[in-house]
């Protein structure tokens, strides 16, 4: 019963973080004069990478951290496959032009780099962990500078910033938003893990599917209320923002404090990764992630889903 409480209570929580989060988020956005896809790649993206950051890092410090590389792929497939193709059969994205020129190309190039890393001898070394943080600092660098530098952007949002809620209220309604999306996706995940074990469910199974999916909640609840919101570059900034941070900075991170031990089935998966990312960057070119495009995404995270049960 408790196990029941922990999942409404967190899917509540995470619906209700999301919708404040995404509304800080987007005043910050107009309030500092730069684009919501920015705010997306940056402050939502990482807000929302949260659990896999603290659980990569816990485990990397107690040296238990072989199932970090499995964690991190995972995420970014369901992120890519049902966030934004949720998002996209709930109202279809318009793709920016910046996120389609620069930011998708970089994180098929995160995909393949880690692929690179892993192939050779099964470990992300420590100087490899190092080589992904430079990586990611030399990319976040220039997201902002090319934001700041948006002259144009910044003069329109200027005279939305009147219209916007006070600095106080803004980040009042981010870090309340991120706390309760934070505190939901765990609360949600225990429950549905007490769930599963009550009808008998296998560790392993568990740990493949509600676990994962559960570490990426806050993503998908946060793409899912901006693009209801009509917030596409959030919606789309948050999939390609968090699948950057995950590769770059997570597990950066954790390898620079221990090598990280990879399974050979990871190589799979990152392979999958990079075919799905590539695919589907195709009809995003075009301006516009449709709803088509969105079901067939969220089909095939389904069909991944039964391979990884299977194998």
């Amino acid at each position: 019963m408790l196990s029941f409480v922990m999942l409404v209570i967190g899917f509540v929580l995470l619906v209700w973080g999301a919708d404040k989060f995404v509304e800080g988020a987007s005043a910050l956005a107009r309030k500092m004069g730069v684009s919501p896809l920015l705010v997306g790649l940056t402050i939502v993206a990482f807000g929302t990478s949260m659990p896999e950051l603290a659980v990569s890092v816990t485990a990397a410090l107690r040296g238990a951290n072989e199932i970090a590389v499995g964690n991190v792929v995972g995420s970014n497939i369901f992120n890519l496959l049902v966030v934004a193709g949720l998002s996209a059969v709930i109202c279809p994205l318009v793709m920016d032009k910046m996120l389609l020129r620069r930011d998708w190309p970089l994180s098929i190039f995160a995909a393949v780099l880690l692929l690179v890393a892993i192939a050779p001898d099964h470990v992300i070394a420590r100087w490899e962990g190092a080589v992904l943080l430079v990586i990611f600092a030399v990319i976040l660098s220039r997201q902002i500078k090319a934001a700041l530098n948006d002259r144009a952007q910044l003069a329109a949002a200027e005279e939305a910033a009147e219209m916007t809620k006070s600095p106080v209220m803004i980040w009042v309604n981010i870090v309340l938003g991120l706390a309760c999306i934070v505190l939901g996706g765990q609360l949600a995940v225990n429950g549905a893990t007490g769930i599963a074990r009550m009808f008998g469910l296998s560790e392993t199974l568990i740990g493949l599917t509600i676990v994962a999916i559960g570490t990426s909640l806050p993503e998908l609840v946060t793409s899912i209320v901006a693009a209801r919101k009509g917030q596409n570059e959030i919606a789309m900034g948050n999939v390609i923002g968090s699948n950057l941070f995950n590769i770059l900075l997570i597990l950066g991170v954790s390898a620079v404090i221990t090598p990280i031990p990879v399974q050979a089935t990871s190589i799979i998966d990152c392979l999958f990764l990079i075919t799905i990312s590539v695919v589907f960057y195709l009809p995003a070119r075009k301006g516009k992630l449709g709803r088509l495009p969105g079901a067939v995404m969220a089909a095939m995270y389904v069909a991944y889903t039964a391979y990884l049960i299977m194998r």
